[in-house]
């Protein structure tokens, strides 16, 4: 995810009260947010679900979701690509 650049720390900020809301959602196992070291205006956001519709169609259909859109998306340039993935090779 591309941040507006000088708004990182302020993206950090309104990512932990959002973060709130997208873990409350039925269906939700875990997240992660990186930040890229060679580009530091440059994020990787991983959510893990129980079921692809878990996120398609509860999440984002929710009320819930407007308020993680309020609070986020005028940070991004441009609005993310989100992509759906399975695990293919896991190696502990």
């Amino acid at each position: 995810m591309a941040v507006r650049p000088g708004e990182d720390k302020d993206f950090e900020e309104a990512f932990s009260q959002a973060q709130g809301i997208i873990a409350s959602m039925p269906g939700f196992r875990g997240l992660t947010l990186a930040r890229c070291v060679e580009r530091p205006s440059s994020y990787l956001l991983l959510v893990e679900w129980d079921r692809l519709e878990d996120h398609t169609q509860g999440f984002r259909g929710s009320v819930e979701f407007e308020e993680w859109r309020r609070l986020l998306h005028h940070f991004y340039d441009p609005l993310p690509t989100v992509d759906h993935f399975e695990p293919f090779v896991t190696v502990p």
